[in-house]
């Protein structure tokens, strides 16, 4: 298989950290790649040029890293599922949770491509409205986690978008706001997964 990636991505690092805990590794090409400059191959996976992007050994392509993810997380031979099994109460809180961490991420990118802008073409309005989501998100976050021990596909994608805000945005002080997922995201990052793919 080839997993596009870059290590600044926050999105590519949640597939990575799955290819990692569930097994896939070793049957993994990761390909680093600039999605700014859509090169082919990248845009032969996915035509919108955004990572992480999947081709599997079938030669299916695979977008969006909530999908990619959970296609891992259930053809995968290694480690414990991420995802408990559909449709039971589990499996709707680990989702819940997952779509609250996945909005934090997004805000995040939103103000890294706004700041990446000339100065005087950036909106001032808008960044300060993610901002103010951002923090609203971790409220919420805080208020969903569970204990530091819990590992599964929501506590993965908080403690990825825990990590991503510190490494960009370290002035929001999210682990005021957000205790609870602090003390997570210390925990899972010192698992061999998230070390590997710390940011950078």
């Amino acid at each position: 298989m080839k997993l596009f990636i870059n290590s600044g991505s926050p999105f590519a690092r949640k597939a990575r950290i799955v290819v990692r805990e569930r097994g896939w590794l070793a049957k993994t090409e990761e390909v680093f790649t600039a999605p700014v400059e859509s090169q082919p191959d990248l845009v032969e996976a996915n035509p919108v040029a955004q990572i992480p992007a999947l081709i599997d050994d079938d030669g299916v392509c695979w977008q969006d890293s909530t999908l990619i993810c959970a296609w891992l997380d259930a053809n995968g031979e290694g480690g414990p599922h991420l995802l408990p099994a559909p449709d039971s109460a589990a499996h709707w809180a680990v989702r819940r949770l997952e779509a609250a961490a996945v909005g934090l991420i997004e805000m995040n990118v939103r103000m890294v491509l706004e700041n990446r802008r000339p100065e005087t073409e950036r909106s001032p309005f808008w960044l300060k409205r993610w901002e103010d989501n951002l923090k609203r998100g971790f409220e919420r976050i805080d208020a969903l986690c569970p204990a530091p021990d819990v590992f599964d596909m929501g506590t993965l994608t908080v403690a990825v978008a825990g990590t991503y805000t510190s490494f960009r945005y370290p002035h929001i002080g999210w682990r005021g706001i957000a205790p609870k997922a602090a003390a997570l995201t210390d925990a899972l990052e010192e698992r061999q997964s998230f070390v590997e793919t710390f940011p950078k």
